[in-house]
């Protein structure tokens, strides 16, 4: 069987933010780089860097955790498409997650994008992820 590697960075960003730990490694592929950067530019992470060790490239992320009045607030992340079941979606039909407070990551035909670009370049594709 092959490994999840989506459901991998998803876990270990979770762990890691439950955990209050700073930084989080993350096994360096095309589909992680795009899913990090996007979690980069929509400010969930706060710095990416690459990282080699014996062969192996790692991307290390520096992630955010925000306080409020109550506590640090917790990023989640809900996986939505597995290897058993894969959800697609029109760009008509992606879902809007808390309002638009939150984003969905999807798997189109021009790459690995957010539902803000999905919809304004009107392409469907497979979600991935919704994180808020």
């Amino acid at each position: 069987m092959g490994r999840d590697t989506i459901a991998d960075i998803i876990t270990s960003i979770r762990n890691a933010d439950m955990a209050k730990k700073g930084t989080v490694r993350i096994a360096s592929t095309n589909i992680t780089e795009n899913i990090v950067k996007i979690l980069l530019r929509e400010g969930f992470i706060e710095n990416v860097r690459k990282h080699r060790e014996s062969n192996k490239n790692f991307l290390v992320s520096t992630l955010r955790h925000r306080k409020t009045r109550k506590g640090i607030y917790r990023t989640i992340l809900k996986r939505i498409s597995r290897p058993g079941l894969q959800i697609y979606s029109n760009y008509q039909r992606i879902p809007k997650i808390l309002g638009g407070m939150g984003i969905v990551i999807l798997s189109t035909s021009r790459g690995i994008m957010t539902d803000r670009e999905a919809r304004l370049e009107r392409i469907g594709g497979k979600i991935l992820c919704y994180i808020w």
